[in-house]
């Protein structure tokens, strides 16, 4: 498979999971959390309007913008990518970007100004969502890619 191939798989695959789970989080959990290790780890229906940690409150549109130039950005350079395990990690990174902008165009009323729906909430970590977990594993991939090598 082409490397572009793949990373459009990839990325469409977290889009389509990570806006799956959101659907699901807010049919679910509009009533209240759900808890699932006590003290640990709960189901919470949370809105973000800014950035990872809820920084940048305000700053959608901006975020918006740079989430869909990275995805230009992946887009143009793929191609110079060698290693299969960090056209992954792009395609996950991109499909993480584009996840959680489509909250931004669908859940606001201006331009980019949605807010971001978040789940998942271990009670000692912010709460995050399918697409900033593709973003994070992603990030691992690619340092992981640093340190062992560049062939894999």
């Amino acid at each position: 498979m082409s490397h572009r191939r793949l990373l459009a798989a990839v990325a469409v695959a977290v889009v389509v999971v990570d806006q799956g789970t959101k659907w699901w989080a807010l049919q679910a959990l509009d009533d209240g959390p759900i808890v699932l290790i006590s003290g640990f780890l709960r189901l919470h229906l949370t809105f973000n309007p800014g950035a990872a940690f809820s920084s940048f409150l305000g700053a959608g549109p901006l975020l918006g913008v740079i989430a869909l130039a990275v995805a230009v950005v992946i887009v143009a350079t793929i191609d110079g990518v060698r290693a299969t395990r960090d056209v992954v990690a792009f395609g996950m990174i991109m499909g993480g970007a584009l996840g959680n902008s489509v909250d931004r165009i669908a859940r606001g009323t201006g331009f980019l100004d949605g807010h971001v729906v978040d789940w998942i909430d271990f009670s000692f970590w912010p709460t995050f969502n399918a697409a900033d977990s593709a973003i994070s594993i992603a990030v691992v991939l690619l340092l992981l890619g640093a340190f062992v090598g560049r062939d894999a």
